[in-house]
Parts: structure tokens; C-alpha cells; sequence
């Protein structure tokens, strides 16, 4: 009787929890609880392994320019006569003109704006705010059509703009257009043409070390008023967020961190009087050198985090450029100055990776693949919860591949489509070696 009331007993309390446990995994593939709680688990698991390993301790140190300067100075010392006098080196002059700066309304505040906000998904900005812009030139969808061609995996970490651009060009009417080296004075352009503009900025909130946290986010800018300096905008994250005025200095404090990227969205039909709001923006080339100058400038100007940004931006403008070793540079100097950060109340942004793609380009064009390489496996390992980077393994495989290492190549790219199904980069990779699918 004892040992048939203990068993009874041990039965109870091994086999409700096992069965809890059970009933609660099945619950949780019900797409609409799943839909609901993903985020909130994936979340906890952040903050578990983020307490453990700290990301924001994680550091990139570029070891391969040093080993080419010392190449390049070599060679050039073999091939380069001895010179006496050296000619003097004329100043060159600034390579962007200044545009013209035409009288716009005093503010502006475009109607026809429908509100979306992304509560209640994970890393939702991109589709939100991209969903709002073409919903404003008569498309008919949400967040949830857009998502679920940019951003196919709950855990997808960021949309790049040029996924952005590939969902408009390729699954709606709608054009789009991007360009760097951003100002005020464009988006008041824009905006008083009739033109609503997406931006990508950095963010700053409270994380679990009790510093500002870095990350990236979209914005969708609707309106200007110069009476009070602000924009009008369209937050998706915060609680308030629909109609939010944010003066023009906390707008640049963020933008700085995205080289002044902006998007437009726009149809066919409008595209002349789009062409001419641009102004010299319209130029892509342009665009690009006018964010290099700035970055240049910046450089010069800014000191700590900014100064980060200024020459992370400096990198990009130059990548823009197709100008990679000089790009790689310029990040290599971003890099030193983020390791050096000692900053009290906010965390250093080691989210960085997860949203621009620059360094890789750069260093992988610039044949530095062991960096390419390292730089992956930081961001990876040390910077994320899990590694669902997709642009991480796209890069690491094209690096392992330079040095040879096909088969890794091939498994980089394999778990890069895993990753984000149907992606064009790393399925085009793999069709190009054979190993597709």
C-alpha cells in the first residue's frame, strides 16, 4: 500500500510537469500563440546570455592592414626613384558644389499618413515603416505582406535598404530610391514636394546594464514645422509614436549613425517632380562624395561615440565609391576608436554589425580575408544571442573562398539561405559553384 501511494506520488509530481512542459511546447507552434510570445522568449534569452557574456565587451581588431602597408611600402620603395625636390601638391578644390537652396513653406504636414505601429514583433521597423510608406501611394497591404518577404525569419535581426528596395521594385507598382549624405534641407525638399521619407537612425534606450543601449532604427518622416525646428514623424516602437515631433538636433544625433540614409518611396508618375526635389541628391555619386566630405569633416569635429560613427561613415561613403582600401581605413580607424570607448552611461554600439554591411565589403575588396572573417565571427559569437546573422555567413563563406576553403564557403552560404530562405546573394553563390541546391 506504502509503495503503490509512493509510486502514485512520484507519478504526480514528475508526470504534470513533464506533461505541462509538453502541452505547453505544443501550444506554442499554434502560429498565432507563437506569434504572440516568440519574441518575449527570444528576448529572455538575450538577456541571459547577454548577462553571461556582455557584447558590449566584445572587440574587432583588424590585423591584416598593417601587413599590407608593410607590402605596399616595400614595393613602392623598389619601383619609386629617389626624388631631391618634390614637386608641391596644389590644395584640390571641394569636389561637391553647394545646391541651391530653394524657399520652402515655412512647415509642412503631409496628409494621407496611415499609422502602423510593430508592437507584438520582433525586430519589426523595416516592414512597419516600409509598410506606411507605400501604403501612402495607394498600397494595398501591412506589415505582415512586407515582413514576410524581407524579413521571413522572427529572428531576422534587421531589413537592409536594399532588401527594402527589392520588396518595392519586385512585388508592388511602387518605385523606391536611396541615397547617402542626407541634410535637413533635403528632407524638407522632399517633404514639401509631397514626398514622405524613410530614414534609418541609431536609438538609444535603457538595456539591462542600466546604460543607453544602442541599435538601428527606421523612422517614417512626415512633416516638418521650422516655427519650433522639428520633424514630424512616424515612430513605430514607441508608445506615442504615431505624429511624434522630434526637434532637428535630436534627429541628426541619431542619423549621424546611418550616414545620413534616406529612402523614398514613390510611383512612376511622380518621378519627375521627385527628381527635381532631389536636387543634386538625384546623383548617387554625388550623394556619396557629399557624405564622404561630411564624414570628413566630422572626423575632425566629433570625439567619442560620434566620432565612431564619423569614421565608420567615412568607411562607407568610400565603399559607396567602389573606393575599398580606402574604405577599409577608414574603418580600421573607426574600429580603434571603439575599443578605446570608456563611456559611463552608454553601452558601445556592438549592434553596429547587425545592420551595416560596409566593413565586409571593404575588407573582402580590399583582399583582407582574414579580417573579413574575424570580423564575422565577433559579431557572431559575441555580439548576438544566437547566430542568425545571414549577411555574416554570406561574407565569411566569400572569405573562406578566397582563401580556398570551398567546403566552408559552401556551408556559410547553405546556412545563410537557412537563415532567410530565397535569398538571392547566397543562392546565387551556390548556384555559381554548383551546389545550389
Amino acid at each position: 500500500m506504502f509503495r503503490t501511494t509512493r509510486k502514485k506520488t512520484l507519478l504526480w509530481f514528475i508526470g504534470i510537469p513533464v506533461l505541462t512542459g509538453i502541452l505547453a511546447i505544443a501550444l506554442y507552434q499554434i502560429p498565432f500563440i507563437h506569434e504572440k510570445l516568440s519574441w518575449r522568449i527570444d528576448e529572455l534569452q538575450t538577456r541571459i546570455k547577454y548577462a553571461i557574456n556582455p557584447p558590449e565587451e566584445a572587440i574587432f581588431v583588424p590585423e591584416q592592414q598593417q601587413q599590407l602597408a608593410t607590402i605596399v611600402q616595400q614595393t613602392l620603395s623598389a619601383l619609386t626613384p629617389e626624388v631631391t625636390d618634390a614637386p608641391e601638391t596644389p590644395t584640390p578644390e571641394p569636389a561637391t558644389p553647394t545646391p541651391t537652396l530653394q524657399p520652402l513653406p515655412q512647415s509642412v504636414f503631409l496628409e494621407g499618413v496611415q499609422y502602423e505601429d510593430q508592437h507584438n514583433r520582433w525586430n519589426y521597423c523595416g516592414p512597419s515603416n516600409l509598410s506606411m510608406a507605400l501604403n501612402f501611394w495607394g498600397w494595398d497591404g501591412d506589415r505582415d505582406v512586407v515582413g514576410a518577404y524581407v524579413k521571413p525569419s522572427d529572428k531576422d535581426k534587421n531589413v537592409l535598404p536594399s532588401e527594402m528596395e527589392d520588396f518595392v521594385r519586385t512585388q508592388t507598382f511602387l518605385n523606391m530610391i536611396i541615397r547617402q549624405g542626407g541634410d535637413i534641407q533635403v528632407l524638407k525638399q522632399l517633404i514639401s514636394a509631397g514626398f514622405p521619407v524613410l530614414v534609418e537612425k541609431g536609438y538609444y534606450e535603457v538595456d539591462y546594464t542600466g546604460n543607453l543601449g544602442w541599435l538601428g532604427h527606421y523612422q517614417f518622416v512626415t512633416g516638418y514645422d521650422d516655427t519650433i525646428n522639428s520633424f514630424l514623424v512616424q515612430d513605430t516602437y514607441i508608445k506615442d509614436g504615431k505624429d511624434h515631433l522630434t526637434t532637428y538636433d535630436e534627429f541628426l544625433d541619431g542619423w549621424i549613425s546611418f550616414n545620413y540614409i534616406f529612402l523614398v518611396v514613390y510611383p512612376a508618375e511622380q518621378e519627375e517632380a521627385l527628381f527635381e526635389a532631389l536636387g543634386p541628391w538625384l546623383d548617387s555619386a554625388w550623394a556619396a562624395q557629399h557624405a564622404l566630405e561630411t564624414a570628413v569633416s566630422q572626423t575632425q569635429t566629433e570625439t567619442e561615440l560620434d566620432e565612431f560613427f564619423a569614421w565608420f561613415n567615412l568607411g562607407t561613403s568610400h565603399v559607396a565609391l567602389q573606393q575599398y582600401v580606402d574604405a577599409a581605413y577608414a574603418y580600421d580607424q573607426a574600429f580603434a576608436i571603439y575599443a578605446s570607448l570608456t563611456l559611463d552611461d552608454v553601452s558601445r554600439p556592438y549592434r553596429i554589425m547587425w545592420y551595416q554591411t560596409g566593413p565586409f565589403w571593404a575588407y573582402y575588396y580590399s583582399g583582407r580575408f582574414g579580417d573579413v572573417i574575424n570580423l564575422a565571427n565577433t559579431t557572431l559569437l559575441e555580439t548576438i544571442s544566437e547566430p542568425v546573422l545571414e549577411e555574416c555567413f554570406y561574407w565569411r563563406g566569400l572569405a573562406y573562398e578566397g582563401l580556398g576553403d570551398i567546403d566552408q564557403a559552401i556551408h556559410d552560404w547553405r546556412v545563410a539561405l537557412e537563415l532567410h530562405p530565397d535569398w538571392d546573394p547566397a543562392r546565387i553563390q551556390l548556384e555559381r559553384v554548383g551546389a545550389y541546391p
